[in-house]
């Protein structure tokens, strides 16, 4: 029995963060609910322009109307992480984004629904997410220990890939059979739950003699990443990946092509639950010293598997490829949240967060555009394939280009070993007061 548990404990997911924290646990809730509700009002959001247009392009172009906004709000969001209480930028920018959902709402309860408010929306959920991305992001490393970090990745994982899997399935039925309007009503009461659980996070003030955010202070961050050739893989792998492989904005094309519009919604979820089953079985995360090993492998198993996507005429070999570029983007993220918690200084994590929402969301959003352009020109499914297998080439020569990335060793990294030191100093001091 003794070797069966130790089995299935080098398994199953390291529950230490959750024991471990009571500030984790109420962002484990928060996000499992925003993600819920996001995702629900994500899937329906295309379908409406879909369903109002019949246009590749239409949809896709939800990819430009979001990229300035996300890029702005995310460098100055990062900034103002650094330079803010961060629990109070998290609660203001969640109460907007549910703001933003009412707007759909109405929109959707309207006679003759409009089809800008629906651009509109976009364009400020991505600013609002690009002010918020960084202060969430960069909170982890402050709440959970040092050598507790890769498990709070993994289980935060778990709870995105929760509202992956649940939001998109239910939205497809939802929107099905009760309309638009009840999937955002969904997302509305999604955020007033999560303002709820915000409001019960303990402050986090900024480090002792913060900068105001200013273009200086953001340069200093970006000038932090360029030095560092492993950071700096981190944000060009996860980039190319997304810019060449994201295939969102189509998969209702693929669908009709494929004679399954009753499977849209598994498509949607079919990432999702890939996602899942590696983050169910993450146990041994914990015990991998080389995490950018993990970011090229993800990255590469995510390229092929949208690239076969591409290849297959049935839908179930196309839903078990979208699975297995989950489990594969799954395990690239694992590491990439891994290195940037274990590398980061205090001091400049807001700002680096707001360069990595960059690296992760605006190339889904180039993707988009891209996925869009190439179906409307050379078939849906040539998108998919073609998108994979560049993929693919740009992460190998990423990876040759910055092999400081794939030699990565949490163990032997001096900015790695430098964080250790600076939280085991911290937590020898006592609990951090307001002033630090």
């Amino acid at each position: 029995m003794l070797v069966s548990t130790s089995r299935w404990a080098a398994v199953l997911p390291d529950l230490s963060p959750w024991r471990s924290g009571r500030d984790f646990r109420l962002l484990f809730y928060q996000g499992t609910i925003t993600f819920f509700g996001s995702f629900m009002a994500m899937i329906a959001l295309p379908l409406q322009i879909k369903h109002m247009t019949d246009s590749p392009l239409a949809v896709g172009a939800m990819g430009a109307v979001e990229l300035v906004p996300l890029v702005v709000c995310g460098l100055y969001g990062g900034a103002l992480a650094d330079a803010v209480d961060r629990r109070r930028l998290i609660l203001l920018t969640e109460a907007g984004l549910g703001v933003l959902a009412l707007v759909l709402l109405v929109n959707a309860l309207l006679p003759d629904p409009l089809l800008w408010p629906l651009y509109v929306v976009a364009a400020g959920v991505s600013a609002l997410t690009g002010l918020q991305r960084p202060a969430l992001d960069s909170l982890m490393a402050r709440i959970v220990p040092h050598d507790q970090l890769a498990a709070a990745a993994a289980l935060g994982g778990l709870r995105y890939q929760f509202g992956a899997i649940a939001g998109p399935a239910l939205a497809g039925l939802v929107v099905a059979f009760a309309g638009y309007a009840s999937a955002y009503a969904v997302t509305v009461t999604g955020f007033l739950v999560s303002v709820l659980l915000c409001v019960r996070l303990a402050p986090a003030p900024p480090v002792k003699d913060a900068e105001r955010p200013s273009l200086r202070g953001i340069a200093e961050g970006a000038r932090y990443a360029w030095g560092r050739p492993v950071l700096l893989g981190t944000y060009a792998v996860d980039l190319a990946a997304m810019l060449f492989a994201f295939p969102n904005a189509i998969l209702p094309f693929l669908a009709d092509e494929l004679d399954a519009v009753w499977a849209l919604g598994l498509m949607y979820a079919a990432g999702a639950v890939g996602s899942l089953v590696l983050g169910l079985t993450s146990g041994w995360v914990s015990r991998v010293r080389r995490h950018g090993l993990l970011v090229v492998c993800g990255a590469a198993v995510w390229g092929l598997a949208i690239a076969a996507a591409g290849w297959f005429t049935t839908v179930w070999p196309v839903l078990l490829c979208l699975a297995v570029a989950g489990a594969g983007d799954m395990l690239s993220g694992l590491g990439r949240s891994t290195i940037w918690n274990q590398t980061i200084p205090e001091g400049l994590r807001g700002r680096l967060a707001g360069i990595e929402v960059l690296s992760y969301s605006v190339g889904p959003q180039l993707g988009q555009v891209r996925a869009g352009a190439m179906a409307g020109w050379t078939g849906t499914r040539t998108a998919f394939w073609s998108g994979g297998l560049a993929c693919v080439a740009s992460v190998a020569v990423l990876a040759a280009l910055l092999p400081k990335l794939i030699s990565y060793d949490a163990h032997t990294d001096e900015d790695a070993l430098n964080q250790r030191a600076a939280r085991e100093a911290e937590a020898g001091a006592g609990p951090r007061t307001a002033a630090a």
